[in-house]
């Protein structure tokens, strides 16, 4: 024992008590020491009361032996309790020595930490929250105490700093953050409840604005989020509840950027509901400022779109998402960096802006902070936040690509990308080269809707005036220099002026398009036969029908596969003559009276050689009937097939049907000649 060295001021009856193994005897000299250091203070001799903490932290509460330890501890907390309000001054002596017994082997010597820590923090109130930090990161161990008795001390520990945290204007947040966002890492349930409170807590005191540091520790939180303990979850849940309400309430404040990679990050299978209705709340509150975020959240957000009623709520949250975010696009975002440089820096002559003279020197902008955006208000010559159209791209090429990707994820890529082609065709058609083979691929999934939207962004692609490049160059076939013959050009070496106006010009990828399509239905002749009409009736109500029709009538008369010619020709017939869709073009063909629809005939017919009924066909259409006779005299000359004998079948049956009546045919809005 330490009864042989001289522990002056202290007595030996104290020595020898605090040395003992029963605690009575220990109470008792706790006792003594009280008096001894309320004598002390009322002689204001400091020096004393130093020389006494010493002696109880040093040659007890630092023992080799449990029993000493014990007894510095009850002795700290009595020299504490006859301190006062006198003992802030003497904190740093009283605290470090009972923290370091936190770490004890021994359970019970750990309690009696916990216990005379609660007794000098009771004593200190508000002077012990320069020490926060130590008391947080001792308290934080001792919350995943396998003890329940120095669990339930440091309980009593935690309500009671909790408590004088809440009723101070001192707390020091900014020197706490960085503990907050260490520990919020733990593994340890018990160690995120404890850390999780804590947050609860500090986020309800009016006088600490949490908000302003949420970036540091959101991540932490959505970890515990996803905890398996439902208790921990629903307290999580909770906060982040109470967060996303003064998000709402201060959007003006929040550091929307610097958390969205955050959200995008988390938005996995325990959290996604969560992280959805965050994204969902950060695009509609935050605006433009996410854009430079588009990329993550689409990878996110796409995915849920195809989830079945199991998970109604996530899906329709990052639908909400998605539609916010599209929203976002604008054809602003078309414009260069240069351009939107030159746009946006201040007029030579010094007068204000429209922007600046509307929102009074302010607009958001994109500020770089650690490689991220900071949603703040600045003055209106900073540059405007941009669009990550490459990423965009790039995380909707990778959806088209993947087999597994959902139906209802596969709409949404592709409303996407005719929403980008719209609003942004320049930068858009930099992409189209390595987009277009997997449109074109897509062309054959199970989904009719897949294939409508599909159809749509093909049509964009055909008919933008962005998409105009030199017909040299552009496309990537030995038929690209091919002369595609289209309303408003020239036709069979002579001007075409009798134009319809609702004809749309096409562009340099419109032939393009037309060669590979029917490059597919060579290659998959499944497609032609389950959904060749239905993708062809559609392309002419996107892309008129009468483009076409003209343009693939020139591809096939090249075509060295006449098997698959006279197939395509008999589908594309059966269309003319059938489809609603193509009522216009049936009353062009059968009234030969103008240029146009002479010079549509005559390349019509040449492809339709390919199939002898279809010929026939086009001649009664067109009422060249003496022309249709002299063909069928020809027909005896034919090898007969089945294939052949159904064709006359269909026919037979078609001229028996309405089409090739002239007057039931006409258009309400046309007379009679």
């Amino acid at each position: 024992m330490n009864t042989e060295k001289d522990f002056s001021p202290l007595t030996p009856n104290i020595v020898r008590a605090l040395n003992d193994k029963l605690y009575e005897k220990r109470k008792v000299a706790a006792l003594e020491i009280e008096k001894l250091v309320r004598e002390f203070v009322a002689q204001n001799n400091s020096a004393q009361i130093r020389h006494v903490i010493q002696i109880l932290a040093t040659e007890f509460a630092l023992s080799q032996h449990p029993h000493s330890r014990k007894g510095g501890l009850i002795g700290l907390a009595a020299c504490s309790i006859a301190l006062g309000k006198d003992s802030g001054l003497y904190l740093k002596e009283l605290i470090d020595p009972v923290l370091t017994c936190f770490n004890d082997s021994d359970s019970r010597l750990r309690y009696y930490a916990c216990e005379a820590l609660y007794n000098i923090v009771k004593v200190a109130r508000g002077a012990v929250l320069p020490h926060f930090n130590v008391l947080f990161d001792g308290l934080s161990k001792l919350a995943a105490d396998p003890d329940p008795n120095v669990k339930s001390g440091s309980e009593l520990l935690d309500r009671l700093l909790k408590d004088i945290v809440t009723e101070s204007n001192k707390f020091d947040l900014v020197a706490f953050v960085p503990l907050l966002r260490e520990r919020i890492y733990s593994n340890n349930q018990y160690a995120r409840q404890f850390i999780i409170s804590w947050i609860h807590v500090l986020e309800s005191v009016p006088d600490i604005n949490l908000l302003d540091y949420l970036p540091e520790f959101l991540d932490g939180l959505f970890q515990i989020l996803g905890d398996s303990s439902k208790e921990i979850r629903r307290i999580c849940e909770v906060v982040l509840g109470e967060f996303l309400k003064e998000i709402k309430k201060n959007p003006s404040s929040v550091k929307f950027a610097e958390m969205a990679n955050i959200l995008v990050i988390h938005s996995y299978d325990l959290i996604q509901l969560t992280s959805m209705t965050w994204m969902r709340e950060f695009i509609q509150l935050a605006g433009r400022v996410v854009l430079p975020y588009s990329s993550g959240i689409l990878t996110a957000v796409l995915p849920c779109l195809s989830y079945d009623d199991r998970k109604k709520s996530t899906k329709e949250a990052a639908s909400a998402c998605n539609h916010s975010l599209m929203k976002l696009v604008t054809p602003e975002d078309d414009v260069d960096d240069e351009e939107s440089q030159t746009k946006s820096s201040p007029q030579s002559d010094g007068s204000p802006s429209k922007k600046e003279s509307d929102l009074n020197g302010k607009s958001y902008c994109r500020i770089s902070t650690r490689s991220l955006i900071c949603c703040v208000l600045c003055s209106s010559d900073r540059p405007a936040v941009t669009l990550d159209l490459d990423g965009i791209v790039q995380v909707l090429d990778r959806h088209l690509h993947d087999s597994s990707t959902g139906m209802m994820t596969r709409i949404a890529v592709l409303k996407w990308l005719y929403h980008l082609y719209i609003k942004t065709p320049r930068k858009m058609f930099k992409h189209t080269d390595s987009l277009f083979p997997m449109l074109l691929k897509t062309l054959s999934d199970e989904s009719d809707e897949v294939i409508l939207k599909d159809l749509e962004v093909l049509a964009e692609i055909a008919s933008s005036p962005a998409g105009q490049t030199d017909a040299s160059g552009s496309c990537n076939n030995s038929d690209s220099k091919t002369e595609l013959h289209i309303p408003g050009g020239v036709r069979d070496g002579q001007p075409v002026t009798d134009l319809s106006p609702s004809t749309p010009s096409m562009n340099s990828y419109f032939y393009k398009f037309m060669i590979n399509l029917l490059k597919r239905f060579s290659l998959e002749r499944k497609l032609l036969e389950m959904r060749g009409a239905f993708i062809i009736r559609q392309l002419c109500l996107l892309l008129h029908a009468e483009n076409i029709f003209h343009s693939m009538a020139d591809i096939l008369l090249k075509e060295e596969d006449l098997k698959f010619a006279s197939t395509m020709v008999q589908t594309l017939n059966t269309i003319l003559l059938t489809s609603a869709e193509l009522f216009q073009l049936r009353n062009q063909l059968k009234d030969l009276r103008t240029q146009e629809s002479c010079a549509l005939f005559c390349c019509l017919y040449r492809s339709w050689c390919h199939n002898p009924v279809a010929t026939v066909s086009l001649c009664f259409l067109t009422q060249n009937y003496r022309h249709a006779y002299d063909l069928i005299q020809k027909f005896g000359d034919l090898e007969v097939t089945v294939d052949f004998l159904m064709e006359v079948d269909k026919l037979v049956q078609l001229i028996e049907s309405p089409i090739f009546t002239w007057k039931t045919q006409r258009h309400p809005s046309k007379t009679n000649d």
